[in-house]
This record gives structure tokens, sequence and C-alpha cells, in this order.
């Protein structure tokens, strides 16, 4: 069985460093991008090669679209590096947050928010696609919020909104070379995403946990198990689905 590469946009922290462990335990070698933490990238790097997989850390903005042309130049060099000419998984991941209400939402946050979440989901994966193996794989990361309204999330719940119906059209357009698209949907986690408002703040957490079935707020493995689970081998299958990991938020 030949050995997977994934590819994790944000991957030095939060919910894309837990994608890259849980991918990594799975026998997955991770190349993953980052973005102001250096340090913290190199401590992926390192806990991803305990694991005994390869791993490399690249610098990207993913809200400079013009710079996706040379990044995608520098993964075909650390592939050949590898031994290899393709990658197999995609996981758009990267993110930023916005919590304003719809009436102060200035142009700057809204043009920010669409960069990120939006043109970097077409227009990186478009730039990396080539690259991509066939019957490859592609997880788009959306959120809970995209399927609930609360007050102070509407361009970024919107954004994502946009980034799940882009996943059904890339299921579509990418089906004849066998590429999978989906999308996963975190509920509300606990980690420093948002300055870390569920995590940090008592008060939301227990609210989160009161409007969730199972009774709490999430956890960065809750996400890492459902997208390794999502990009394994025996999900091939599935394509053009939205998968809500919430513990039943808002029912």
């Amino acid at each position: 069985m030949t050995l997977r590469i994934a590819l994790i946009t944000g991957g030095s922290r939060g919910l894309g460093r837990n994608m890259a462990l849980h991918l990594a335990r799975a026998g997955t070698d991770i190349i993953f991008t980052w973005h102001n933490n250096e340090a913290a990238a190199r401590e992926v790097v390192a806990e991803i090669e305990a694991l005994g997989r390869r791993a490399a850390a690249l610098r990207l903005d993913v809200a400079d679209s013009a710079a996706f042309p040379a990044f995608a130049e520098q993964i075909r060099t650390l592939l050949d590096g590898w031994g290899r000419e393709r990658f197999d998984i995609l996981v758009n991941n990267a993110g930023i947050s916005l919590h304003v209400p719809l009436m102060d939402v200035t142009e700057r946050q809204f043009d920010d928010i669409i960069a990120v979440h939006v043109k970097a989901v077409v227009f990186l994966t478009q730039a990396l696609v080539p690259l991509l193996n066939e019957g490859g794989r592609i997880l788009n990361i959306s959120s809970g919020l995209a399927r609930v309204s609360l007050p102070g999330s509407a361009v970024y719940g919107a954004a994502k909104g946009a980034v799940e119906v882009l996943t059904r059209y890339q299921a579509r357009e990418l089906a004849e070379r066998r590429i999978t698209v989906n999308v996963l949907a975190p509920g509300a986690i606990e980690t420093d995403f948002s300055e870390g408002r569920v995590r940090d703040n008592p008060e939301l957490n227990r609210m989160v946990a009161g409007m969730t079935a199972l009774g709490r707020a999430g956890l960065p493995d809750d996400i890492g198990g459902a997208a390794a689970a999502l990009l394994a081998e025996g999900s091939g299958w599935i394509t053009g689905q939205r998968i809500e990991a919430s513990g039943g938020m808002l029912l």
C-alpha cells in the first residue's frame, strides 16, 4: 500500500494541528502551512516525526492569492524530494474569525473574511489540484454557523455557507478525476480560535453545552477524529456531502 501524503492549510495550531496529528497516527505523511508562528509549526513537525511520519511546514498567507502559483511550485519541489510527483489529500482549513454585528461590519473586515474563507478555497485548490493524485481527497472546513444564525457571526457564517456550496460544485467538477470533495462543519470547539472564546469563557462554554445534545462543547480531538474518518481509505464513496461534527448542537 502506497503511503499517503496530506496537505493541510493552517496546521500549526487548533483544529489543523489536531487533524494533522490524527492523520499522522493513521500512517499519513503531512505537509502543512503556517502563517504567524514558526515556533509552533516546528513543534508540530517534531510531534509528527515522533509518530514515525514525514512532516514539512511551509509559510503561506491564504489571503494572498497571488502567492498560490509559487506555493504550488514549493509543493512540487518538496514532493520531488520525497520521491513523489503528487499528494493525496488537501484540507482547506486555514481561517480567521469575526464576531461583529452585521450593521457594524466594515468593508475591510468583509473582504478579509471572503479572501481567507472563500477566495482561497477556490484559487488555492485550483493551484494544487494538478498535484493531487487521481482518486485524491479534498476536505473543506465549514462551521455550524452556516446552519444556525447567532448574532455577530453573519459574515463568517455566510462565507462558510459559500464554502459548502463550492464543495458540491468541486465534487461535481473534479469527479472525472475520481477526486472526492466533502465539507466538515465543526460546532463550537475549545481551541484558541477567535481568542479562545469557547475554551476560556466559562459562561459561553456552559451556554454551548446547554444547547448541545451530547451536553458539552467540542474538543479538538472530536474534529481531528472526524476528519481522519472522512479521509480514511474506506470513505472514498462519500463525496459532495456536508458532515457536521457538533455533538448535536441546536438540533
